[in-house]
Formats: structure tokens, sequence, C-alpha cells
């Protein structure tokens, strides 16, 4: 469970696109900090008129990306010793890190490849941490923004049609509460979604691979 201090329920009491951004930076850096409680609210308020749904995904995104850096940056000049050391210390701990889930999302980055940057920013748990083996790896720079901006448009458009279509049901003192009811739901949409995406991926590479070791025919 997060607790809210008052520098974020500040934040989070007037959104803008500015907080907006900030709270998406933080929330894709190491610092927890769910998203769910920032982009739905946000797609509430366009649905009132009060912001626009595209510029809500825009600078949702680009707090996305900012995070990612952060973190890419960090791995790249700190290197796995002192990454790991981090998880494993208190603070990484109050951060809601552990080695086990480094560990996780190290070994999907390494299965996937580059792609894991895409498809890792739809699933929880991995969502915040796949930017840090990207950085261990040193992932091509340009790749790594591409693919960040690509996943984290994906999941904040999500996000943000979730509290846009939910402004029709409930007040927004029930917002979050809502946003919680679909949230499982979601996820497991997403999932389901990436989980065919991998299966196509795997068979098509592995059809290419036939094709080019079957003899040619006479």
């Amino acid at each position: 469970m997060i607790i809210l201090t008052p520098i974020y329920q500040s934040l989070l009491d007037n959104l803008n696109y500015l907080s907006v951004t900030i709270l998406m930076t933080i929330e894709s850096s190491a610092i927890p900090f769910p998203s769910e409680v920032v982009v739905p609210p946000a797609g509430y308020m366009a649905a009132e008129g009060r912001m626009s749904v595209i510029l809500v995904v825009i600078f949702a995104t680009l707090g996305s990306i900012m995070g990612a850096v952060i973190n890419y940056v960090v791995s790249v000049y700190v290197g796995r010793p002192i990454v790991y050391k981090f998880v494993d210390s208190r603070l990484g701990h109050l951060c809601l890190l552990n080695r086990e889930k480094m560990e996780r999302a190290e070994a999907y980055f390494n299965r996937r490849g580059a792609v894991a940057t895409l498809i890792g920013r739809l699933l929880p748990g991995i969502r915040q941490l796949i930017s840090i083996p990207a950085g261990l790896s040193r992932m091509n720079f340009g790749l790594f923004i591409l693919y960040t901006a690509i996943g984290s448009s994906i999941w904040n458009s999500i996000l943000c049609f979730l509290g846009w279509y939910l402004h029709r049901l409930v007040p927004y003192s029930q917002l979050l509460v809502k946003v919680k009811e679909y949230e499982h739901p979601i996820v497991v949409g997403i999932c389901a979604i990436v989980a065919i995406a991998l299966v196509w991926m795997v068979g098509k590479s592995l059809y290419k691979r036939k094709k080019t070791t079957l003899p040619p025919s006479e």
C-alpha cells in the first residue's frame, strides 16, 4: 500500500499536465507510486472538459519516459553490483524492491531482448523495473526510448480511457475504488494479449528458421 505524503497528495489534489508529468516520472522510476491513482483521475477530469484526453496521454507518457531514462542512466553508470546492493538494502525495500523482483525483470529482459522494454511496460511487477536491465545491458538508447514510449502510451491510454469512461458511472470520490475493481480484468486482458503476441512472434521466428533450413525443392 502506498502512503500518500503531503507532496503527493497536493499534486493529486491539483492535477494538471505538469503534475501528471511529475507523478508519472516518479511512478516510472524506482520510487513506488501507482499510475492507477494518477492517469484515471486525469481521464475523469478530461471527461468533464477540464483537461484533454490526448494531452493527458502525451504528458503521462512523457513522465513515464523521463522516469525510465533515470533508471536506465543510473543502471548504466553504477553497474549490476551496486544496483543489487541497493535492491537488497533497507532503502530498496522501502521502495518495494527486492532481489526476486529485480532478477525476474532481468531474466525477462534477457529472454525477450530489446522488445521486452515495450512489452514489459504493460506487465504488473515488471513495468517500473524493466528499464534497469535495459540499462545494465546498455541497450541502444534510441530503441529504448522508442519501445518505452510505445509501451507507456498504450498503458496510459488504457488508464485514461478508464477514467474517462467511469465519469458516467461513479462520482469522483469513488473513482479509485472503481478503478481497483477494473484493474484485475484489465491486467488479465493485457497479459492475454501479450501472451498471444509472444506466441505469434515465436511461431513466426520458428517458421522463418524452418523455411531457411529446408532443402530447395527440385
